[in-house]
């Protein structure tokens, strides 16, 4: 796996925020990808965390911060079962889609949130922010894990 830096560009702040989180939710997939299902649950660490348990937690915030608390929409949270990892990517892959036709539509970062489960309101930027650091931080954890499993390197 190539070690591909981020992209670098001269654009808004919508653009730039959007293609900054792009880039750490494909970091993310390579990461993932190709392992075997056994591997992807493999427990390395103390905790639960693994690789499928950390595409399944993505589905769950993309789908909570986007869809339901940006734009108001019913949210039911996903299986955390421990499935095949290619399930999984399939849920991701499809929770991006939802997320970005959202992101889509949105023209103001000062749009606030329809709901927020707990804490004072926040706006879209704050939401995109908050998930560019959650993807980018899960992202590390699956590096090391993946690194630990097979010795593969490497955004």
């Amino acid at each position: 796996m190539t070690d591909a830096g981020p992209p670098h560009l001269v654009a808004d702040e919508l653009a730039t925020l959007r293609v900054l989180f792009d880039f750490q939710r494909e970091s993310f997939v390579r990461k993932v990808s190709g392992v075997s299902d056994e591997a992807a649950a493999r427990q390395l660490l103390p905790s639960d965390t693994t690789l499928v348990w950390l595409v399944n937690h993505l589905v769950f915030v993309e789908e909570y911060w986007f869809l339901h608390c940006f734009a108001g929409k019913e949210f039911v949270a996903p299986d955390y079962e421990r499935g095949p990892i290619g399930v999984s990517l399939e849920r991701y892959a499809l929770a991006r889609q939802r997320a970005d036709a959202m992101l889509d539509a949105a023209t103001d970062l000062n749009a606030e949130c329809v709901q927020v489960g707990r804490g004072e309101m926040v706006n879209l930027r704050w939401v995109l922010g908050h998930m560019l650091e959650e993807v980018a931080r899960h992202a590390g954890h699956a590096d090391i894990i993946r690194e630990l499993l097979d010795g593969e390197t490497g955004r």
